[in-house]
């Protein structure tokens, strides 16, 4: 199969993507004539709605930090009091429909390669994506938009194998009712560790760790262009992005002042150690727990990606205004500085605009 484009992820970035390939003269390759310009949205999740179908029930959206409406079509204030994974979905869903996406799903891209043909346009080739189910697409360009939800971080640290309790990462949490009566170590100060301390600090009893206390920024958009700026500067270096949220820093949110005048946002240093039934702390004491939930945060998932060897000694890719700097037919967009749901839209627009220039020109 060929199309000019390949969309790989169908969140906010490959949504944002796909509407302006449509304001750009491109077809979804599933209702496209002859001799039309045509692109293709894969995405692996069974449903729209991206990483959003996956969050945990209690994240309403009166908590979420921060949604970006799409291009093209305004979410509607929803109640403040639904669930993040059912409206946030829902809105996708009909953005999809609205704009005829024709997203194929649930495809999975394995890898991707190079294949040697020579349009005029791109010399070098085109780039062929190996899917999961032994078929393959060849295009032009690549806008990869897998964002970061299929790959959780977990830390190690000695000792963890023989916890004899329950570990589980934020990508695996759904309610914190579910530990009641269990007391819970939370590792991690971005975020998500904030917001589950304080809900489930509610019902049982927490001990909060991480490796760097947090510093409470007052965050004005200064603060946050500069951060994004630091990343984006990382990432043209090839360095691992990190998040925006750590470059910018953490500010007090409603969820955090509401679990400091509980008293329950005490921060401890990471501890040294896991043993079966807790954690040792670096002066030698002892914690108990019965389960230890990492909120450490994700890395990029672009696995499928390696077979064009593009991943530096760092350990990052290089990338500037969302374009890889080794590899010019590959999009990263919702990557590095663009992480945000606005920066994914931007990066969308960008990435597009970047494509069309050189494929014209």
């Amino acid at each position: 199969m060929f199309t000019d484009v390949l969309v790989i992820g169908a969140g906010q970035a490959g949504l944002s993507a796909a509407y302006h390939l449509q304001r750009r003269g491109f077809v979804p390759l599933a209702r496209a004539g002859e001799a039309e310009r045509t692109f293709i949205v894969v995405d692996r999740n069974p449903a729209p709605g991206g990483a959003w179908q996956h969050r945990w029930d209690s994240l309403t959206m009166s908590t979420v930090n921060g949604i970006f409406d799409l291009p093209g079509m305004k979410l509607e204030q929803p109640d403040p009091r639904e669930r993040s994974n059912v409206a946030v979905p829902a809105y996708f869903a009909r953005f999809e429909e609205e704009f005829d996406l024709r997203v194929a799903r649930p495809v999975a891209v394995s890898r991707v390669t190079r294949k040697s043909l020579e349009p005029a346009f791109a010399p070098e080739g085109r780039l062929h994506a190996e899917l999961d189910d032994a078929t393959s697409i060849t295009a032009d360009f690549i806008i990869n938009a897998t964002g970061t939800w299929d790959r959780p971080y977990w830390p190690a640290y000695p000792g963890q194998k023989t916890f004899a309790g329950t570990q589980l990462h934020t990508h695996d949490y759904v309610r914190a009712e579910d530990f009641a009566g269990k007391r819970v170590v939370v590792v991690g100060a971005g975020v998500s560790a904030t917001q589950l301390l304080n809900e489930i600090s509610r019902v049982t009893d927490t001990f909060w760790v991480s490796r760097r206390e947090p510093v409470w920024e007052e965050l004005g958009a200064d603060r946050l262009a500069r951060g994004v700026e630091q990343v984006a500067e990382r990432t043209r270096k090839g360095l691992p992005p990190g998040s925006v949220v750590r470059a910018t820093g953490m500010g007090r949110q409603p969820w955090v002042i509401e679990a400091e005048k509980r008293g329950v946002l005490v921060w401890h240093p990471m501890f040294a150690s896991i043993e079966p039934t807790g954690v040792r702390m670096p002066g030698g004491s002892f914690e108990p727990a019965d389960v230890i939930l990492w909120a450490t945060g994700y890395r990029p998932a672009l696995r499928h990606l390696a077979p064009l060897g593009l991943r530096t000694a760092a350990g990052g890719y290089r990338v500037a205004a969302s374009r890889s700097l080794d590899e010019p037919r590959l999009f990263l967009i919702g990557y590095g500085p663009s992480q945000s749901t606005v920066g994914a839209n931007r990066a969308g627009r960008e990435a597009v605009v970047a494509l069309t220039r050189t494929r014209l020109g």
